[in-house]
């Protein structure tokens, strides 16, 4: 892992399309800005996990039958 010291209005690039601003700092919390291309999903951590969490469910859940459905 790379750490790294910013300031307020200080920023990171990541591979030449993707800005990391240091928006503000209040106590312990920062508020970051990103600028990335549309393509480029940007998720807080605990929202990915649970998209993850979700689409592993999803793919083990059985395949329905509409059929099936149709006659109940």
């Amino acid at each position: 892992m790379l750490v790294l010291t910013r300031k307020k209005d200080q920023s990171i690039v990541i591979n030449d399309n993707i800005e990391i601003k240091i928006v503000d700092i209040q106590g312990d919390q920062v508020r970051l800005g990103i600028s990335a291309p549309k393509s480029v999903s940007i998720h807080r951590k605990e929202i990915y996990i649970e998209i993850q969490d979700e689409n592993r469910k999803a793919a083990k859940a059985k395949n329905i039958d509409l059929n099936d459905l149709l006659k109940e």
